[in-house]
């Protein structure tokens, strides 16, 4: 009798711990997010369009590095069109990043940025990004993506080179069963 509740101790602790550990995964992501806010770590940035600055300091250039980096399962090409500009802080920048869709079928993706260091993330103003939208792309299809950026002129000094990079993720699946869940099937 002792052993029987013994194991039903032991049986209760293992499944609690289990759901724990479970729901602290579950956690994980909003935390990361809430924890990369607060700290400025992983050069998390926010995806909002910024308004350009108008102060222009000519006394020191900034190297931008632009960098592309696919997904492992994202079967396009992706490539910023100029792999690193310099700029002086509060001066506006266009460019852009190449995508081809390498497939004969029709995807859309997503690019998340990040920038490095991270404490030059909150300075790195995006004007204009095609990481604000969604990208369509047909089977074997080619587009030009627009990007507008500007570093504040309230960089710190001992910046002197910020790497802006692009992860580009699948959404296909999730698009699809966003329009089926609204009662439409476009895609």
């Amino acid at each position: 009798m002792a052993n029987q509740a013994k194991h039903h101790r032991t049986v209760t602790g293992l499944v609690l711990g289990a759901l724990m550990m479970f729901g602290f995964g579950f956690a994980l992501v909003p935390l990361y997010d809430v924890f990369c806010e607060i700290t400025g770590l992983n050069g998390k940035v926010d995806l909002v369009q910024a308004e350009p600055s108008t102060f222009i300091d000519h006394s020191r250039q900034v190297k931008l590095q632009m960098v592309a980096v696919n997904n492992e399962t994202m079967p396009w090409r992706f490539r910023p069109v100029s792999s690193m500009v310099e700029l002086a802080p509060g001066e506006m920048h266009q460019t852009a990043y190449l995508a081809r869709n390498l497939t004969e079928g029709f995807m859309i993706a997503q690019a998340v940025p990040s920038v490095s260091p991270s404490e030059a993330a909150p300075y790195l103003e995006k004007i204009n990004c095609f990481c604000f939208e969604r990208q369509p792309l047909k089977g074997q299809e080619e587009k030009e993506m627009p990007l507008v950026v500007s570093i504040s002129p309230e960089l710190p000094e001992h910046i002197h080179t910020i790497t802006l990079s692009y992860t580009l993720f699948d959404i296909t699946p999730e698009q699809k069963a966003e329009l089926a869940g609204q009662g439409r099937s476009s895609l």
